[in-house]
């Protein structure tokens, strides 16, 4: 058995792939939304302590807080997974983020209210990248494409006789004459009596 059919995978296949998984969805966007959720649910029920004094940052709408913190990492979560509703999460993220600014600690104390903000603008202006289209080939325009001499069956077209004209090509916008035409004559020259029917 080789070494890659044993299931061991380097770091390099790991990044490629989260590379690859981060590509496809609002990823900062989510990470920010995320982020700003956590400030703004923790703060309210966070004590300091200093030497002997316990500093508490808990307010009256705490559960205001809980609850606006829970659903910012949720929206995060769901910008990852769930891109397709990314500009509903953003608008969600942004909103949340100014309803803390008067029920958490003032956002959790700006730091939350910024990363859900910012997170917010990102989900909402994200969009899914096209995949790589491939370099089409320059060619003339009414020029057919050069046959493949290695294709089996193929015979070299007979030349034209000199002085002879080569017969039209079907969709060519500039028709050669044929012997004998007129070249100023074409298909739809109206007939000399204006195209009305005479009678019998």
């Amino acid at each position: 058995m080789s070494a890659e059919s044993t299931g061991s995978r380097g770091f390099t296949y790991w990044r490629l792939r989260f590379r690859a998984w981060r590509g496809t969805r609002p990823f900062w966007a989510g990470l920010f939304t995320l982020l700003g959720g956590l400030p703004i649910a923790y703060f309210p029920y966070a004590q300091l302590h200093l030497g002997n004094l316990t500093l508490a940052m808990s307010t009256t709408a705490g559960a205001g807080s809980l609850i606006i913190g829970v659903l910012l990492v949720t929206l995060g979560l769901t910008m990852w997974f769930q891109a397709i509703v990314r500009v509903f999460a953003g608008v969600a993220a942004i909103l949340l983020a100014l309803v803390s600014i008067p029920v958490s600690n003032i956002g959790g104390f700006l730091l939350g209210f910024l990363f859900a903000l910012i997170g917010g603008a990102l989900s909402i202006s994200w969009a899914p990248g096209k995949p790589p289209r491939p370099a089409a080939e320059h060619h003339i325009p009414h020029q057919a494409p050069e046959p493949d001499r290695a294709e089996p069956g193929w015979a070299e077209p007979d030349r034209a006789e000199p002085g002879r004209a080569e017969p039209d090509r079907a969709g060519d916008p500039f028709p050669v004459p044929r012997d004998g035409e007129d070249p100023n004559v074409t298909e739809t020259t109206a007939q000399a009596n204006g195209g009305r029917n005479s009678a019998g």
